[in-house]
């Protein structure tokens, strides 16, 4: 059994029990839960990463609902005790739910929610930031700078990429990859390279429309094409941004064959998932290109890294900030908090999970709707007519 665990209480009388495994950011949630009758219970342990056996003491013997991060195991025991406890949701706080088997949450009754749709600009910016940051070497610059070693301005300090007129490419062209080229299209006038099952005809109309109004001022337009095969991505762009779902076919879709395809000295992003690179093959190929550079927010085994990988001067690697603006992650924590909330006084599902404004307005209340929750149509819930 798990040793008691910090907790923080708020509404100590609400009639509903709702769990949050972390403080999370901003103070619109809490409120949301404790105007509803909640009794909202934050666990304040300091402990990066909850067990299961952490999560059951937090269970406990009556509980409505969990709000959970995607660090932590929701599989058979966790819904099976969320079960027995009365439950009946629980929502990461996060888009992806990699961590959540939903399976065994539909066959305890469980709803499962996540928050799409509100981070959309903030993990596109991390990934325009950490490529230009690779383009133009800042990190190793910065280290450079701070250790003292700066004695004037040479020919030759930290020569990197110009952007302007080079061709990105994105392999996964949905919201957060669309956002991503249009930023790198508009902010670089840089050409544009595609790979994705569906065709992204927002985007391309966007960059034909950006391309007609640089020739139309005597620039060079910008140009896109949407590329048969990712293998023709990876051939033929100098900077690369993942952003594709993970699943079989995109387990390790970066390895040492494709990157053997690429430009010795282009540049590699992976904002998405961190399996999709094969981590220990990137490893050995920026060990044997010094001019082939990455930027990394995600990793094959977070919280850890393959061997080699800290020591790369040639790679950038951040801890999995993609949605660290202020704005997004409040919102995430709403969208979480009104999940469970839903679910709990019986709303229906929200239309489309991915036009989240009316529920982060704080100007008005949020309507009566579960923002998404991934496993409604096996659950058989209704639909939001709002």
């Amino acid at each position: 059994m798990a040793k008691p665990l910090q907790v923080e209480v708020y509404n100590p009388n609400g009639k509903y029990r709702v769990i949050s495994t972390k403080p999370m950011p901003g103070n619109r949630w809490i409120n949301l839960l404790i105007e509803q009758d909640c009794r909202l219970e934050i666990c304040t342990e300091k402990k990066t990463i909850l067990s299961v056996e952490d999560i059951l003491y937090l269970i406990g013997n009556k509980c409505d609902g969990v709000i959970g991060q995607l660090t932590e195991d929701w599989g058979e025991t966790l819904f099976s005790a969320l079960s027995r406890a009365g439950g009946k949701a629980f929502s990461n706080m996060a888009v992806g739910y990699n961590n959540v088997d939903v399976n065994a949450a539909t066959k305890y009754g469980v709803a499962v929610g996540n928050t799409p749709g509100v981070l959309t600009e903030t993990t596109a910016e991390l990934a325009a930031s950490l490529s230009v940051a690779a383009a133009r070497r800042i990190v190793e610059a910065d280290e450079f700078m701070r250790a003292g070693l700066y004695d004037g301005w040479l020919p030759h300090l930290f020569v990197g990429n110009l952007l302007k007129g080079q061709t990105v490419g994105v392999i996964g062209a949905g919201r957060i990859g669309s956002a991503y080229a249009r930023m790198m299209v508009e902010g670089f006038k840089m050409n544009l390279i595609y790979y994705d099952l569906y065709q992204a005809t927002r985007l391309e109309k966007f960059v034909t429309a950006y391309g007609q109004f640089l020739k139309a001022n005597g620039e060079k337009p910008v140009m896109w094409k949407r590329a048969s095969t990712m293998d023709e991505v990876l051939r033929e762009a100098d900077v690369i941004s993942l952003h594709p779902v993970l699943d079989k076919t995109t387990y390790h879709l970066v390895n040492k064959e494709r990157l053997a395809m690429m430009k010795k000295d282009a540049i590699l992003v992976n904002c998405s998932r961190g399996p999709v690179i094969d981590e220990a093959a990137l490893v050995e190929h920026l060990k044997a290109n010094p001019m082939f550079r990455v930027g990394l927010d995600v990793f094959e085994n977070e919280p850890y890294m393959k061997p080699g990988l800290a020591q790369m001067k040639n790679a950038i690697v951040v801890p999995h900030i993609a949605s660290a603006s202020k704005w997004t992650r409040e919102g995430m924590a709403t969208l979480a908090a009104l999940n469970v909330l839903g679910k709990i006084k019986g709303y229906p599902i929200w239309s489309d999970p991915n036009k989240v404004d009316p529920f982060l307005d704080e100007n008005s209340p949020p309507p009566a709707a579960c923002p998404s929750i991934v496993n409604s149509k096996a659950l058989g819930l209704p639909v939001s007519k709002l």
